[in-house]
This record gives structure tokens, sequence and C-alpha cells, in this order.
């Protein structure tokens, strides 16, 4: 798959940021992507869904399911373009009705693909797939969009599921160093990333 006009449509709404962020794990960066956007634009949002099903298609599963909130949009996006059943994982457990953590039609041995947009850790990805299988189901594969290469692979590893990535986020800075769409001043940053990554 060739992922460079995504790479590009991404930076262009605003998805690829550069500056001083804190991620969800804790540590500093200088480019943070921001996914929750694309929801304003349905045709990144079906590459982004198209990219990673491209990751997962191969593998067993009966369900699909994002890791909230940033990955539910795409996850219905596959779903619906793949006519494939989904489910969704309550982060916090429901106090009311049927007090499910999980909601959808499945049963007990049944398998789920988690999807989400970027990983760091895979601190977000571990917690969806305990409560999926807390709930009866089992989980192998996961599929996201970027690997920001910083521990989850070997982290999801560790507990027996396989990691699979639309690209690395080497990919994503590679791709905009040579290119034409980047200000003096994101190329300075992305020159600096390079040479930590190196």
């Amino acid at each position: 798959m060739n992922y460079k006009p995504l790479i590009f449509s991404l930076h262009k709404i605003g998805a690829i940021k550069f500056g001083d962020f804190t991620l969800k794990s804790g540590e500093k960066s200088s480019i943070y992507v921001d996914l929750r956007i694309i929801v304003s634009y349905p045709e990144v949002l079906r590459a982004v869904a198209e990219a990673i099903w491209q990751q997962a298609h191969g593998y067993p599963f009966d369900f699909i399911c994002g890791v909230p909130y940033t990955a539910l949009p795409i996850a219905t996006c596959i779903s619906l373009q793949q006519d494939i059943p989904m489910l969704m994982r309550r982060k916090e457990k429901k106090e009311y009705g049927t007090k499910q953590q999980i909601e959808g039609a499945f049963k007990t041995g049944q398998k789920c693909l988690i999807i989400e947009d970027i990983v760091t850790k895979g601190n977000s990805v571990i917690e969806t797939a305990d409560d999926l299988e807390v709930a009866g189901l089992k989980v192998r594969d996961i599929a996201v969009l970027i690997d920001r290469e910083q521990g989850a692979a070997d982290n999801l590893h560790a507990k027996h599921y396989q990691l699979h990535a639309a690209f690395t986020l080497k990919d994503v800075l590679n791709t905009l160093l040579h290119s034409e769409e980047l200000t003096d001043v994101e190329r300075s940053i992305v020159n600096e990333l390079m040479q930590e990554k190196v």
C-alpha cells in the first residue's frame, strides 16, 4: 500500500502537529498525531480505515472493537465498509441497566480484533484487550495506523498479542521530510526527530 498520500492528507488537515507535547504515556514529544480531527473529514476517515483494514483482513476474527475514543469512528467505518460486526468497550462500567462493559451481541469464545489509531506503549490497547477477555472474548491481533516504535509491539507481544501497523512514525517523518509539505520550522523539527531515531 502506498501510504504517502494519506500522510500528506493527515498533515494537511492538521492531524500531524509539531511543537511541544506530552503524550498519554507521559513522554515529551515534538510531534503529535491527533486523529480525533478525522471525523470532520470523511475522505480521510475512509482512507485511515482502509489502511488499517489492509493490515488486518487476513487474520481470523468475528468482531472488531475500537479503543475508546479516537478509534471508535475508525472501527465503525471499517465495520460499515467491510460488513463486519463491531463491539464497543465502555471506558467506565455503567452502573445501570445491563451494567455491561462490552456492548454488542457476542458469545464466549468468539474472536475480536482491536482497532487503534496510534500506539506508543500500547497501554490503552492492553486495557481494552483485558476488558474484552474478561467478557469472554479472545483477542490476538491488534491493527493500528501508526506505531511510534516506543515499546508497544514488545509490550503487546509479552501479552501474546500481535501488532499490525500500517506504518511507523519514522515512515511519517521520512515521507514529510522528502516532500514540499513542511514549513521551515517543521522541517527543522523533523530533521531533529530523525537524528534522534537513527
